[in-house]
């Protein structure tokens, strides 16, 4: 690896200074719900009483409405009702004040204390807890005061949601407003050790992050942010804080010297985006008599994406001897204007420990810098008298009945007219199929559960309605075909639950993989041994994607080459790193979820073959079920000829690329699955062009636009999809032929484009239906610049109409690796 020296004058060291971090003390900027810049669309409740007490009118200082929001019943001291506030963008909250409901005296609704909840994705949502890991604040009197809340540690967050407490059940109503200012630093999360306790008189001192919000595996946390981040610099002497009545140490995280040749503490950061890098601040303390030092050395590792390799020079530089002065510092290291989204530094020990206690990174977006949003200035509503809290009243009128009534035969009517005008749609789109008079009407459908959109009426030899198993998003995936095939070799049985035997139902998980079994076997089953891997190996590095009942999370493996040799690639060189892909389980999964994710991974342990992506381990015992899988070093297929080694490359090369693919294909085909997704970004690259299929496409959101949505809900690749499978539901490894095929004129293009780029996803399902009545009509992929004639012939032919026609994946790994193709 490279190194980049940096000049002594780069890096600074300035005793009592402080970091360029979050600077609270001018963090207190009022967010918008007073003045209305943060729109009703982004504020949101769990319940209201009425509309007039929604949560639009739960604004700090408005009496819109009935003058705040209301929950639709009394708050319990364990009840779950919130008003949510969605700030459009990453920013630190540092206050919040609140009101009750007033309207005009009539009001007489507060909440005594509240709790709050905050996410920075809207997906996962985070307790708040202060320093001394409480809940609950706020002590609200009455209803006419404005209580204002400062937030320690204050969250960053793009939602936040408030849920106010009584310590009986009573009525609850609320106004807010939230102070803060824009998270502009742009920082995610950090990754790092745990940190340890100092053995000291009269009392050990605790040098952990105690405010760490993400998720902590053993000896490592990741995925959150913490101490390091909060804008409190420590003092010269360790033991105190700057807040009473936290214990000694609070301020700092430490770590103590491991042993070993160049010890060192590796954390990791993660930004939003791609930004430029000017520098680092590290604030660290020196207090030499407890054996307490600056770091003697530090190199920092950058890379743009997760998927791709560090780069190879760092930015590194040593300290000229030991610091004397023991005052705590903030050391600056010059990052030289890098671009990066990923850096990994290494401190190097010059003492026993080493604690920081803040860290900063002084940058910028990269290619263009975010606006601050201006501030506009306080605005008023009109005084307003609203009555007290509703009441419902008895109407001796009937207008609100025939109105209700009016409604409703509006919306009927609407509902059929849409009805109607989408049959014409698709009838328009697909058209109609000359008739036989000896053939049935064949009835096209695609069927995800509750729903049935007929999209043609053709004439087939079907006899029945074929039907689509339901795709979640972010799911890739196998399937067997429902011919008879060839068992697995059986496994020896392993400590896993039963329930392996009969149809394996499809896996909730996104990215999983979707096998099924064509049927129940005669006799049980027997379970195969699933291969143990350690949790405390796995490192997270980033979330390929989410689905409703886990997640699938790309993660780096400390010491690959001490696993057993059932849970490492046996390629693997050494010294290299290993990437893995997780596919964790919700806690909350039903038992029928936690046997079809078990079941899954029996499948797929019993898949041996050099080009298709292997399980390595299953990690159960304490902690979420999780399935580990290989990850290639190069990232998938599509990404890596998309970039720019991929018109370097030779149509040798290529072809090796595709043969590869063929192989593992091949290998599928021959156990009878079939892949029903088969694409370069469900191909995976490492070293040395070794290729492997994989299954992670759809649960990238970068590959969205590939996937077509059936009524809002599955996902269909339709643009290397046969016509059978988008007609009539039929997967085969004749389908997987056809895929292949547009895979292979992916390769040739380099995937400079999509296929069929100039038609719509309608247009494209148009195209099957011309497939389908062979009318010549229907269009093919054109040949690539520099393909030749024969090899796009063979393209062609995986586009055959009948699938007896289409060329096996044997004869296309030979056609292939042979360069048959060429002559």
């Amino acid at each position: 690896m490279g190194v980049l020296p940096l000049p002594l004058p780069l890096l600074l060291l300035a005793a009592g200074t402080q970091a360029s971090g979050l600077q609270l003390d001018g963090c207190r900027f009022a967010l918008g719900m007073e003045d209305g810049s943060i729109p009703d669309s982004r504020l949101s409740a769990s319940s209201a009483w009425s509309d007039s007490t929604a949560a639009r009118h739960g604004r700090l200082g408005r009496s819109d409405g009935d003058g705040a929001w209301c929950p639709a019943g009394p708050v319990f001291p364990e009840e779950e009702e919130f008003l949510e506030v969605d700030l459009g963008r990453l920013h630190v909250v540092t206050l919040v004040g609140t009101q009750g409901r007033h309207a005009g005296g009539h009001g007489r609704e507060f909440a005594r204390a509240y709790r709050l909840r905050y996410s920075r994705d809207r997906h996962r949502w985070l307790r708040w807890r202060d320093r001394w890991g409480a809940e609950v604040t706020g002590d609200l009197g009455d209803i006419l005061g404005t209580l204002g809340m400062t937030w320690h540690p204050p969250p960053v967050a793009r939602a936040l949601r408030v849920y106010p407490r009584a310590p009986r059940a009573m009525s609850v109503c609320l106004r807010l407003e939230l102070y803060g200012c824009p998270w502009e630093a742009g920082l995610l999360s950090y990754t790092a050790p745990r940190g340890q306790v100092m053995a000291l008189d009269p009392a050990p001192v605790v040098l952990n992050d105690s405010t760490y919000d993400g998720y902590s595996v053993g000896p490592l946390q990741f995925g959150g942010l913490g101490q390091l981040a909060d804008g409190v610099l420590g003092l010269d002497d360790f033991v105190r804080s700057r807040e009473r009545r936290l214990w000694p140490g609070y301020d700092y995280v430490g770590w103590r010297r491991p042993p070993g040749p160049r010890p060192h503490v590796e954390l990791e950061f993660e930004f939003e985006g791609l930004r430029t890098f000017r520098a680092m601040q590290v604030h660290c303390n020196n207090m030499h008599t407890r054996g307490v030092s600056i770091f003697g050395e530090v190199e920092c590792r950058f890379k743009r994406s997760l998927a791709t390799a560090w780069e190879p020079t760092s930015a590194t530089h040593s300290l000229a001897g030991a610091v004397k002065d023991p005052s705590a510092r903030s050391v600056t290291v010059s990052l030289g204007g890098r671009q990066a989204r990923f850096i990994q530094c290494h401190f190097f020990f010059t003492g026993e420990w080493m604690l920081f206690s803040e860290i900063t990174f002084l940058s910028g977006e990269s290619g263009h810098v975010r606006p601050h949003p201006d501030l506009p200035g306080p605005w008023h509503p009109p005084p307003t008298d609203w009555p007290g809290q509703p009441v419902a009243k008895a109407d001796h009128s009937h207008t609100s009945i025939l109105i209700g009534c009016l409604v409703a035969i509006i919306l009927l009517l609407l509902g059929v007219i849409f009805l109607i005008l989408w049959r014409q749609y698709w009838k328009k789109i697909l058209g109609k199929a000359q008739r036989r008079p000896s053939e049935d009407e064949l009835r096209v459908q695609l069927s995800v559960p509750g729903d049935t959109i007929v999209i043609n009426n053709a004439t087939g030899v079907a006899r029945g309605p074929p039907r689509y198993e339901r795709i979640p998003p972010g799911q890739g995936e196998y399937q067997e075909p429902t011919r008879p095939r060839p068992s697995l070799p059986p496994a020896p049985p392993g400590p896993e639950p039963e329930g392996g035997a009969g149809a394996y139902a499809e896996a909730d998980v996104t990215g999983g993989s979707a096998y099924a079994v064509a049927g129940p076997s005669p006799g049980p089953a027997p379970s195969p041994a699933l291969p143990a891997f350690p949790r405390r190996r796995l490192r997270f590095r980033e979330k390929l994607g989410e689905g409703q009942f886990g997640e699938v999370l790309l993660c780096e493996v400390e010491d690959p080459q001490a696993l057993p040799p059932l849970s490492r690639p046996p390629d693997l060189p050494r010294g290299r790193p290993l990437l893995v892909a997780v596919k964790v389980l919700r806690p909350d999964a039903t038992k029928n979820a936690r046997r079809d994710f078990l079941q899954e991974a029996r499948t797929l342990g019993r898949l041996r073959d050099p080009n298709i992506v292997r399980l390595l381990g299953v990690c159960a015992g304490a902690g979420p079920l999780c399935i580990i899988t290989e990850y290639m070093e190069h990232g998938d297929l599509h990404q890596f000829l998309g970039g720019p080694r991929g018109p370097a490359l030779s149509l040798a090369t290529l072809l090796h690329v595709g043969a590869q693919i063929a192989s593992g294909m091949r290998f599928l085909a021959g156990l009878n699955f079939v892949h029903r997704d088969l694409a370069t970004r469900n191909c995976l690259v490492g070293e040395g062009f070794t290729v492997k299929v994989a299954d992670f496409g759809m649960s990238r959101h970068l590959y969205a636009a590939d996937y077509y949505r059936v009524r809002g809900r599955a996902l269909l690749p339709i643009r290397w999809m046969a016509w059978e499978c988008i007609l009539m539901g039929t997967f085969t490894p004749a389908s997987d032929a056809w895929a292949f095929g547009v895979t292979l004129w992916e390769v040739l293009t380099r995937c400079r484009e999509q296929p069929y780029g100039r038609l719509s996803d309608e247009q494209v399902i148009a195209n099957a239906g011309h497939h389908f009545r062979a009318q010549g009509r229907q269009e093919y992929l054109p040949c690539p610049p520099g393909c030749p004639a024969a090899l796009h012939g063979v393209m062609l032919r995986c586009w055959s109409r009948d699938a007896a026609d289409r060329p096996s994946f044997g004869l296309l790994h030979r056609l292939l690796r042979d360069h048959t193709v060429l002559a």
